[in-house]
């Protein structure tokens, strides 16, 4: 069983990459994120006819996440249900056969110091706190998306230059740890050991060529899911192709 989280940067601007990259890789799961579209917009017809049933909360021009399965997909939950009052399009729970599956979009934060960057570390204690109420580290979870969190210095090409931005500061990374304490393995790091491998690459400053990248899109996954994962890896030649997303699609193997 194949699952992929990819940031799009836009459904619609993406989907001549995104069709023949699913007919071509066939995964099982495929948790997509910044839609930038409303439900209304998106491109239902051309999605099944790939094979695909879909799942998905959207939001015009922002945001936006989807799950994407080749089997019957079930709806658990559309936000974290805590009674804020926040219309950001940022989280989908469901269902996929024995699995539960998380498409999420943690806020990027701007810059420090910022309304975004508070709400960003409030929006993370947030996630917790719904899997404290919502679920247990013994069942089959995994949670894809876009974190907006470089976990550590191995994560970052440049570590000195990026050190002090909302990717890798100290509150988002104790955050970070917080998940891992609720349960949840980072299970593309236990594939790589030491290895370093990026997911998204600036547009400026030419930082794909440089290689300036880090390694933000990750598969979290509770101790059951996790100790069947076989693989883990990053389809960097879709960054690399012609008007392609800033990130790159991430994918883990479980074992049947």
């Amino acid at each position: 069983m194949r699952l992929v989280t990819w940031n799009v940067n836009s459904i619609r601007s993406r989907l001549d990459q995104l069709l023949p990259w699913l007919d071509a890789t066939q995964p099982d799961v495929v948790c997509l994120q910044e839609l930038k579209v409303q439900e209304s917009e998106f491109p239902y017809a051309e999605i099944a006819m790939t094979g695909y049933q879909v799942q998905l909360v959207g939001q015009k021009t922002y945001n936006g996440v989807a799950v994407l399965a080749r089997q019957h997909l079930a709806v658990v939950a559309t936000s974290l249900g805590d009674g804020v009052d926040d219309p950001q399009a940022r989280w989908l729970d469901c269902r996929v056969g024995d699995v539960r599956v998380i498409s999420v979009y943690v806020p990027n934060g701007s810059e420090v110091g910022s309304d975004k960057y508070a709400y960003k570390l409030k929006w993370l204690q947030r996630m917790h706190a719904y899997l404290v109420r919502n679920c247990t580290p013994g069942e089959k979870l995994a949670i894809g998306g876009d974190y907006n969190i470089a976990p550590d210095d191995l994560d970052v090409r440049y570590p000195a230059a990026w050190r002090d931005t909302v990717l890798c500061t100290p509150a988002v990374r104790a955050a970070w740890r917080q998940l891992g304490q609720w349960g949840l393995r980072d299970s593309v790091r236990d594939q790589l050991g030491e290895q370093r491998l990026f997911s998204w690459w600036d547009y400026r400053n030419v930082g794909l060529q440089r290689n300036d990248g880090l390694r933000i899109d990750h598969w979290l996954c509770t101790p059951p899911l996790a100790a069947q994962v076989t693989a883990a890896g990053v389809d960097k030649y879709v960054r690399e192709g012609e008007k392609p997303s800033d990130h790159a699609p991430v994918w883990i193997e479980i074992a049947n």
